[in-house]
């Protein structure tokens, strides 16, 4: 799978650290910090941490320490775990950040210790060197085309949804957001929308309750839910009020997929997590060992406080009932057996999934 979008110009390898010639000394047995948000969201512990530590072993030769920790959505505690990295001295760390913008003096931090930085997923603010993520805005559209393609006739400018978003900490969430409304907007009304706090499935369960009773549940169409922690929360309260209405979410995660499966939410956003690892795991390792990031590196992005910093950015896959075997299944994210368990043996059975 095709793991960047079209070149925007070549990375330029960072220079001016004092570091530089140190780490251009370094070879397989570089020390390496891996920083992930929260394990509420099963990707980050399931996928994301066995597959770099696993590509940044291979890179090294098995050579390469790591040293990790999760934050548990705590800023605060992210911040603390960063000061550990720099006093443990490591090589290069790779940050998926709690808050993107309140990390900022802890990546200057680490610039100033001679530590450069891969954001991971997140585009944190600070002197960055390298990041990788999926294209966000265009993850948004996705999930706005699928749910205009789930309302069908019912997508006109009278009809009704809810839009629960993710946290206004994560940037991400402004362009899933975004992306979302440039392809609703003026296609549906917008009746109720959130920006869900530590995207939260308890929150979006308050939140979609809120949405029934000011909105009506037989005045809502369908609901646009920025991943499939916040959709479980959402179908929820959609049920406990008999409302049945199509449902996005991102993610693929294993709920999700069964979800879908059941005919309880229309989709999910499938972003295959290998390529961003491995992504992620060479850039760290190229920068530990002072090389260029030229080969590896082909888009630029800039946040409010970087500019043109080498990324990787990967193409995402709007995931439904009908290409559940094409995707998860044929990538070996999950088993048939996995995913049709109990209560989804019957609807599994139904979609050729044996």
């Amino acid at each position: 799978m095709a793991v960047s979008l079209a070149a925007c110009g070549s990375a330029k390898e960072s220079k001016g650290s004092s570091s530089s010639s140190e780490s251009a000394k370094k070879g397989d047995d570089i020390k390496v910090g891996l920083l992930l948000p929260e394990n509420k969201t099963a990707r980050y512990e399931k996928f994301d941490r066995p597959l770099i530590e696993k590509k940044i072993k291979e890179l090294t030769n098995g050579k390469a320490t790591i040293q990790y920790n999760n934050a548990r959505q705590d800023a605060n505690l992210q911040a603390q775990q960063v000061d550990t990295m720099i006093t443990n001295k490591v090589d290069v760390l790779i940050l998926d950040a709690v808050d993107a913008k309140a990390i900022q003096n802890s990546v200057q931090k680490a610039k100033d210790a001679g530590i450069k930085v891969v954001a991971y997923d997140r585009l944190a603010e600070g002197p960055i060197s390298a990041y990788t993520s999926f294209d966000n805005e265009e993850v948004g559209k996705t999930q706005g085309e699928a749910l205009l393609k789930a309302l069908g006739s019912k997508a006109t400018k009278s009809s009704k949804i809810v839009m629960v978003n993710g946290s206004v900490t994560d940037p991400n969430a402004a362009l899933f957001k975004k992306g979302a409304h440039s392809v609703l907007d003026g296609k549906v009304t917008v009746a109720k929308e959130y920006d869900t706090k530590e995207w939260s499935p308890d929150n979006a369960n308050s939140e979609m309750e809120a949405a029934i009773s000011a909105v009506g549940k037989d005045k809502i169409a369908g609901v646009y839910s920025a991943n499939d922690g916040m959709a479980g929360g959402i179908i929820t309260a959609l049920n406990a009020a008999g409302v049945k209405v199509p449902v996005t979410g991102q993610d693929a995660e294993l709920a999700g997929v069964q979800r879908i499966v059941a005919g309880e939410q229309y989709m999910s956003v499938y972003k295959p997590y290998a390529p961003e690892a491995e992504a992620a795991a060479e850039m760290a390792v190229a920068l530990a060992q002072g090389k260029s990031l030229d080969s590896i590196a082909k888009d630029k992005v800039s946040s409010g406080s970087a500019t043109d910093v080498p990324s990787v950015l990967v193409p995402v896959t709007s995931l439904t009932k009908d290409n559940i075997k094409d995707t998860v299944i044929k990538d070996g994210v999950y088993t048939v057996a996995e995913i049709c368990t109990g209560k989804y043996k019957d609807a599994c059975d139904k979609l050729g999934l044996k």
